[in-house]
Order: structure tokens, then sequence, then C-alpha cells
């Protein structure tokens, strides 16, 4: 009983993390032709990339830019609007925008007594505003999970990580288990 049941732990260990990457992508692949009433399968993925990038090409024109930062600055003053607005595009920009946020990966030791280090991503270089000059901004994602932490440390326990910031984000929030 013993080696079924490893066998059997086995075999979901390889077959879960393939099957709920295909039940993704079908379920996003069904959303999007379902969103365009499609009846051809995946044609609904491909409209929504040409849609994107026709977005993304008209929006680096110099023409129409002035329309982008007038809708932005609607965005801003409207009072709910502008908090999730505002939130969700400073969130994007930190990943993939022109502006990365999480590009310096770091080492931090999180007490003066023990050896235990945290790792990190430097967002703020500067606390002056805070009136904190001694101190940086670290964002410590969460393994497994969509969130993270926000620490205000001493300069002199950040160690700077000469590694992709990819890579460290995918060990952190793989809580360690993937290879750096």
């Amino acid at each position: 009983m013993k080696k079924f049941f490893k066998y059997f732990l086995n075999g979901f260990l390889i077959i879960a993390p393939i099957s709920l990457t295909i039940y993704i992508i079908v379920a996003i692949v069904n959303w999007l032709d379902n969103l365009f009433l499609l009846y051809y399968p995946g044609l609904g993925l491909l409209i929504m990339i040409f849609l994107i990038t026709l977005v993304g090409f008209i929006g680096s024109s110099f023409l129409v830019k002035p329309f982008f930062v007038l809708t932005e600055r609607i965005m801003n003053r409207l009072p709910l609007v502008s908090m999730i607005y505002s939130s969700l595009k400073d969130l994007f920009d930190a990943f993939v925008g022109e502006n990365q946020k999480f590009n310096q990966p770091v080492l931090v030791k999180m007490t003066q007594f023990q050896d235990v280090l945290k790792m990190g991503f430097i967002t703020q270089t500067s606390m002056d505003a805070l009136h904190l000059p001694d101190k940086v901004a670290v964002y410590f994602p969460h393994s497994y999970n969509f969130s993270g932490e926000l620490f205000l440390v001493p300069r002199e326990n950040v160690t700077y990580l000469e590694m992709p910031s990819s890579e460290v984000m995918k060990f952190v929030v793989s809580g360690g288990v993937s290879k750096l």
C-alpha cells in the first residue's frame, strides 16, 4: 500500500501542474471566445492580442499621446476611480513598465542579533520624504501569493544581489523551491 501511495503521489505531482496550466489556458481562451461571441476556438485570443498590439501602436503615436494624458488626468481626479486606477497603473508599471520597480534584488538582515536574511526588492532608495534618510524601502513578496509587505530598513542591513530580478522573484514566490 505504501508503494501504491508513493506512485500515486508521484503521478499527482507530475500531472497536477500540467493539468492546471492547460485548464487555465483553456479557460482564458474560452472566456475570450465567449467575450467576442466566436465559434472558432482560439480566435478570441488572436483578436485580443491584435487589439492590445494595435492600442500599443496607436498609443505610441505622438498625435494620440495628448488624448491618453487627458484620459489619465480625468481618471486621477475621480474620487474612487483614481484610487483603483492609480494603484493598478503603479502595479503594472512596477512589473512591466518602463520604470520597473522590482529590478534590484537584495538580501536584508532582519535582526541585529540573529543571522536571519530575507530576499526582497529595493523600491525606493531615499526615504527623505518621511525624514528617514538612513532607510530604504524594500518590498518582500509572499510565497505562493499575490501580496507582500513593504519594510523600511537600515541601509547597512541591505546586501545587493547581482542576479536577474525575475529569477529572484520566481525563487521568492515559489517559497524557495525553484532553482536560482
